[in-house]
């Protein structure tokens, strides 16, 4: 019985160890940036790692008054794929840490 309390010790250092990588992981994903653009690149926007927009920036080609609807679809579309890739890297970066478990609260 000792030594698999001395195991079970073990493996609580080990999630704690690795609670803690998640903490510094999370922290440094939601520095970075990632970019979607549409249209070509006529519409592209920015977000944080945190999911939050940062910059939305639109060619003035593609500003025209009749097409507002169009306008609004790319702006959606870029902000769609900035999120897409913060959420992909993200995932990925976590799966490095947790070896694939899903570990809940830890991300």
């Amino acid at each position: 019985m000792a030594g698999s309390l001395g195991d079970l010790g073990g493996l609580l250092r080990q999630a704690q160890k690795m609670q803690r990588q998640v903490a510094e992981l999370q922290e440094e994903l939601n520095q970075r940036t990632f970019e979607g653009s549409a249209g070509g690149g006529a519409v592209t926007a920015k977000v944080s790692g945190a999911r939050q927009i940062l910059e939305i920036k639109i060619q003035p080609e593609v500003v025209n008054p009749e097409e507002v609807d169009l306008l609004e679809d790319l702006v959606s579309g870029a902000v769609r794929e900035a999120l897409r890739k913060a959420e992909e890297s993200t995932q990925a970066e976590m799966q490095k840490v947790t070896g694939g478990m899903g570990l809940p609260g830890l991300m």
